[in-house]
């Protein structure tokens, strides 16, 4: 099935951005680095590390005042790896929009 441009060509997905920040979480990461790396707003970044966060796929680490890092858990590995194969099972490029 073909779907007509549009929104898909310009929004990610939840799960794209979700796997996108458990991709940069994989070393460990500042909150400002993710939100670069995935191209995110402050506010996007709250949403999603709450969320992350509270379902026990990132772990916030205190490394010291006011160092605080963020870093993905064995279950959100396992997310991760769950996300990739979904995306690369549908092939989802944005060429195919």
């Amino acid at each position: 099935m073909k779907v007509s441009g549009g929104a898909m060509n310009r929004r990610r997905s939840n799960i794209e951005i979700i796997g996108g920040m458990l991709r940069v979480g994989e070393n460990g990461a500042g909150k400002t680095e993710i939100m670069y790396s995935v191209n995110m707003s402050y506010s996007q970044i709250q949403k999603y590390l709450g969320f992350l966060i509270r379902h026990g796929f990132i772990d916030k680490l205190e490394a010291g005042n006011p160092m605080v890092t963020y870093r993905v858990t064995e279950r959100g590995l396992s997310l991760l790896r769950s996300i990739d194969t979904v995306l690369e099972v549908l092939e989802f490029e944005e060429a195919d929009f």
